[in-house]
């Protein structure tokens, strides 16, 4: 499968690590400095594109991979504003993968997230809140993750409606401290507590290693498929 890289910073460079090990070949690297290569044969070529850029360019970047026909995995998260957009163009022939989080453990964390919710929602003496832990690098805040981790918990507990960072919580809010620390890869925590105990569940990625696998795995999973795709229908959670 031929692979187009969008955005060639760690996680570019980690994912075209695994995808040449797994049998695949790198199309065409785009980056900052070379956005003529959208208009290149070698992107137009590629089966699907990996996009990993920043908030404020991934819509240029999917419109530009759709009017070439390639199809594209993202994992840039905060640019949802635009969803809309890309639904569109999604039931129009163009074709998205986009996952706040591409780590299998981090799915299964997702899936563990809304069951422990659906739980408390009959233990209404707990309050809900969540920290994410991220490299100083990463633009948004919350992340990606921890706001499909509140949406989550707001679908599964009654008791919660939306949430807020920053600020203090209203009683149906989640409170989320988003913390920006030194190269960490990515440390979700959600807390539960009482005025008796605490019980919180954690997700603790290693590395961008398997943020990388699974992004191309989802490429794999892509090449053959069209539409608006999701974890939930590669993984069928």
């Amino acid at each position: 499968m031929k692979i187009a890289l969008i955005g060639y910073g760690k996680m570019g460079r980690a994912i075209e690590q695994i995808a040449i090990a797994r049998g695949h070949e790198i199309s065409v690297r785009i980056d900052i400095n070379n956005q003529e290569d959208f208009d290149s044969p070698e992107f137009a070529s590629s089966d699907v594109a990996i996009e990993f850029t920043t908030p404020k360019t991934a819509l240029q970047n999917y419109r530009r991979a759709f009017a070439a026909g390639v199809k594209v995995v993202s994992g840039t998260t905060g640019w949802l504003n635009d969803l809309p957009e890309v639904e569109e163009a999604c039931r129009n022939g163009a074709t998205l993968f986009y996952a706040s989080n591409f780590s299998l453990g981090v799915n299964v964390f997702f899936a563990l997230n809304k069951y422990l919710a659906k739980i408390m929602n009959g233990f209404p003496g707990y309050d809900v809140r969540m920290e994410e832990v991220h490299h100083v690098h990463k633009l948004d805040a919350p992340s990606g993750t921890a706001i499909t981790l509140a949406e989550g918990i707001i679908e599964s507990l009654d008791r919660k409606s939306g949430w807020v960072e920053g600020k203090a919580p209203a009683s149906d809010e989640i409170g989320i401290t988003a913390i920006r620390r030194d190269e960490v890869p990515g440390i979700h925590t959600i807390i539960y507590e009482s005025d008796v105990d605490t019980i919180s569940i954690t997700h603790n990625a290693k590395s961008r290693a398997g943020f990388a696998l699974g992004a191309v795995v989802a490429a794999e999973f892509t090449k053959d498929r069209c539409g608006l795709l999701s974890m939930k229908d590669m993984l069928n959670f």
